[in-house]
């Protein structure tokens, strides 16, 4: 893997991303609150994928999911602005531990908007940070647009899911892997909004790397997938019953057009395939792997040949999994129609 030190401020610059003074000064910010987390080549998985391949725990924040770096540095934002409304956002779950956390920090009142049937736990979770919390339509757009209206009713402001604030946050978590592991050569990224791909991109175009940025996203989520073939924004319907923190319908326009500049290629998985990535991660590392966040283990698997021989990562997004889906996902040996039983 080749770098370009000079150049990769010029192209991180030149696509809208942070800097990597800014990365850095997020990252600076983040670890007043917590610890980098780590990243492990765990034996088994290696073996099991025919490769080196190294796992950044994501699932080790204080939130158990990256997004709390993103809430941290905007709400820190907010706070040095005197901001004193209320805020809201809509969410699937990490989003709002990470808004919620920001928030009563800050000394804001936070409300959040989570789709009919989320997860209970993620879901007790956020109340338990103190936020308010209110159900409505059956999937993320519904709530995304109810949260809006709310906001323009009740006079609170709109914390985005993507933002370059919360992008810099992120960035902070492939900043510690792209500086622990040297010559990475393919990261495997989930999609679900867009903050994690692209702070991934802005890091790897900052320290002036190679190294292939892959997106993942469920077959059953396929709007990022087809926008990125597209080279449009595509939405497409939502079905997945595991992939909770990839259900995206409707692209982010401003992510969108970053992935499309810096991501090298787009993978789908199935529900099945993340199931039986869950299990392999428990097996293999005893850690507790959501949905989304076994997403990019089960791609590396998936392109198996294609990886042979080489350094590759994958992004454990967070563990925030409810105690009975993982207990069915654990017990059951999928198949590609029943992915996740309900009993």
């Amino acid at each position: 893997m080749d770098t370009d030190i000079t150049a990769g401020p010029q192209r991180a610059q030149a696509r809208g991303l942070p800097t990597l003074a800014q990365i850095e000064q997020a990252a600076q910010l983040v670890h007043m609150t917590m610890p980098p987390t780590p990243q492990y080549c765990w034996p088994l998985l290696c073996q099991r994928l025919g490769t080196e391949v190294w796992v950044k725990h994501e699932n080790h924040t204080p939130a158990g999911a990256f997004k709390i770096r993103g809430g941290l540095v905007y709400f820190d934002r907010l706070a040095a602005e005197g901001a004193r409304e209320g805020v809201i956002a809509a969410t699937r779950g990490n989003h709002g531990q990470s808004v919620a956390i920001g928030a009563r920090r800050a000394g804001l009142q936070a409300t959040i908007v989570v789709p009919h049937g989320n997860s209970v736990e993620k879901n007790a979770a956020m109340r338990a940070f103190g936020a308010t919390l209110v159900e409505h339509g059956d999937d993320f757009q519904a709530a995304l647009e109810h949260a809006q209206s709310l906001a323009r009713r009740d006079g609170l402001r709109m914390v985005p899911s993507f933002h370059p604030l919360l992008v810099a946050g992120v960035a902070s978590y492939a900043l510690e892997l792209l500086r622990a592991v040297q010559a990475l050569d393919t990261i495997y990224v989930p999609i679900g909004l867009g903050s994690g791909i692209c702070a991934t991109v802005a890091v790897r175009d900052a320290l002036g790397l190679r190294t292939e940025v892959v997106g993942v996203v469920s077959a059953h989520a396929r709007a990022y997938a087809e926008s990125f073939e597209r080279r449009v924004a595509v939405d497409a319907a939502v079905t997945t019953q595991l992939a909770d923190g990839m259900a995206c319908r409707t692209p982010n326009p401003d992510a969108l057009e970053l992935i499309l500049r810096g991501v090298d290629r787009v993978v789908e998985v199935s529900d099945a395939q993340v199931a039986e990535a869950m299990r392999a991660i428990f097996e293999c590392t005893h850690n507790v792997a959501e949905g989304a966040s076994a997403a990019p283990f089960a791609a590396a698997t998936s392109e198996r040949a294609r990886i042979a021989g080489r350094r590759v990562a994958v992004v454990l997004s967070g563990g925030n999994v409810d105690r009975d889906v993982f207990a069915r996902v654990l017990a059951h040996r999928t198949n590609e129609e029943n992915p996740c039983p309900h009993t």
